[in-house]
């Protein structure tokens, strides 16, 4: 496996540089067989919302455009909804009753983007703007709220012991998501953050939901708490190769894929994964990056930075070794949320589908 380290507009081969063809498609299918099942529960979930909290919802979803009218955006990936189903098979139950903790999952994980894009300044999020810019922040914090409250709803309405276990997951798994939001605010305005606290902030924000979808679903399907333990296992390490992955695109990612813009990660000042490696690595690069990064969380002009002061940094980071080190983290995670499936005793379709998801989520385009 080989990591690619050229420039803008190349793969990101972090896991399997050369996915089959077929496997692809398959992926495909499954990340639609995701999106179909779960969007007519999640409509209705967000119609149940008092406006224009409901109108604000489906402008994030891609529903609506910005005017109301009906629109066809760019829902995401729905790779939780995706693992979500899959983990109620990996349970011996049919797919459909992953569902609500498909639903519920996609839920919690819009509530943290209408809430990061907020925080974060961003003002574009799949190509257009931000539900902040659009409507207002206090639109962008009452719905994340309210997307939330209806995650929860979705599930204890079920009333069963395996709802009440499901619940208990996915709240458990949102605090660790917030935790880890606040990490990285906090860690934005320090000059040094180690590589380890970086890991366990990108676990809380980014693994722990994850995990929480591919063992969701095995719950309401009655898996026993072993069996939800080492699904979560896979998810949380699949997790943390999402965002090696992620911080990569952050900071060298083209912006017609990423849908935001060039150094987006530089520009909001984000310890991100290549840049607390490089700043770790020692060397002249290492050096030097530190002393602008330091001299950046002083100074107020950073928004005024023109592009080659951006394009400075991301060349230290690259020379200090922080894009290489984080493509190898990347894979590494990769291999361990593999290794992790090995504990459950699953179908082996199942299994194959999961490895071919956490290929797809790793293996991606800048």
């Amino acid at each position: 496996m080989t990591a690619s380290t050229g420039t803008r507009g190349e793969t990101v081969n972090t896991a399997n540089p050369a996915v089959d063809t077929a496997d692809s498609a398959d992926t495909v299918a499954l990340l639609e067989r995701g999106r179909t099942l779960s969007a007519p529960v999640l409509r209705a979930a967000v119609d149940r919302l008092a406006p224009p909290m409901d109108t604000v919802a489906a402008y994030h979803f891609g529903w609506i455009d910005a005017e109301g009218r009906p629109a066809d955006g760019d829902g995401g990936k729905a790779v939780r909804p995706a693992l979500a189903l899959l983990s109620a098979e990996a349970a011996g139950a049919a797919p459909e009753v992953g569902v609500p903790g498909a639903v519920a999952v996609e839920l919690v994980h819009n509530f943290s983007l209408l809430h990061d894009d907020l925080m974060d300044g961003d003002e574009q999020r799949r190509h257009r703007d931000t539900v902040w810019k659009v409507h207002g922040p206090a639109q962008a914090i009452l719905v994340g709220d309210a997307l939330f409250a209806l995650a929860n709803e979705i599930l204890l309405e079920l009333g069963t012991a395996e709802a009440a276990r499901a619940t208990r997951r996915l709240t458990t798994a949102t605090r660790k998501l917030i935790d880890g939001q606040a990490q990285d605010i906090s860690y934005e305005h320090r000059e040094r953050v180690t590589v380890e606290e970086c890991l366990e902030m990108e676990g809380n924000k980014t693994g722990a939901l994850l995990a929480c979808a591919v063992s969701i679903g095995a719950v309401l399907g009655g898996a026993d708490d072993r069996t939800a333990d080492t699904l979560e296992a896979y998810g949380y390490h699949l997790g943390l190769a999402f965002q090696a992955v992620d911080d990569l695109l952050g900071i060298w990612g083209d912006p017609e894929s990423t849908g935001k813009q060039t150094w987006s990660d530089l520009r909001q000042r984000k310890k991100s994964l290549p840049v607390v490696a490089a700043l770790a690595a020692g060397g002249p690069a290492s050096q030097r990056l530190g002393e602008l990064l330091a001299a950046d969380a002083k100074s107020n002009d950073v928004d005024s930075f023109s592009e080659e002061e951006f394009a400075i940094r991301a060349a230290l980071i690259e020379e200090a070794g922080g894009r290489e080190w984080t493509a190898q983290e990347a894979r590494r995670q990769h291999a361990v949320a593999i290794g992790a499936l090995g504990g459950v005793d699953m179908p082996a379709r199942v299994r194959a589908q999961l490895t071919a998801l956490a290929d797809f989520v790793v293996v991606r385009k800048r």
